[in-house]
């Protein structure tokens, strides 16, 4: 199963869904990233806390949705959108969820200020990546409205 995680510049958030996604799933599953107005270049504060975290990251680069090697099964939108902020509607027969994050690239401050916004961003996507992770997949994967029922309670998780 691939999952998509979605987000307007998939610089920041799509970015550590997608690295920490991979870095858990078990065999059969991968998660990809995109944006539908991409940056163009990942956020080296994404990149230094991947690193921290002992995630790997090389694969992971800025790229818009028009340009993915295969149809995702899953799309896992991560835009803030009670923040205002615009999340893209992926066209496909896929399956879409929502998981909305406060995007941390736009949290002006001090480094502090900063990196505790792109900490926030990375263990609310985790804890949800590890919540999905640890339902039965093998049995989620073949009921489509029970693995939707499953994304959204888990989107709507307070962490």
């Amino acid at each position: 199963m691939n999952v998509l995680f979605l987000c307007t510049g998939n610089s920041c958030r799509s970015i550590l869904a997608e690295a920490t996604f991979n870095h858990l799933a078990p065999s059969g599953w991968r998660a990809l990233s995109a944006g539908s107005q991409p940056t163009g270049q990942v956020h080296a504060r994404a990149l230094a806390l991947l690193a921290r975290q002992g995630i790997a990251s090389a694969d992971c680069h800025s790229k818009s949705w028009e340009d993915l090697p295969l149809t995702p099964d899953i799309v896992i939108t991560v835009c803030a959108s009670a923040a205002g902020e615009t999340c893209p509607a992926y066209l496909g027969p896929v399956l879409r969820s929502h998981w909305g994050v406060a995007d941390p690239a736009q949290v002006h401050g001090s480094d502090t200020e900063i990196d505790a916004a792109f900490e926030s961003a990375y263990r609310i996507l985790r804890a949800r990546i590890e919540a999905f992770l640890a339902l039965p997949l093998a049995s989620l994967s073949q009921d489509r409205q029970r693995c939707k029922a499953e994304l959204d309670r888990i989107g709507g998780l307070g962490v």
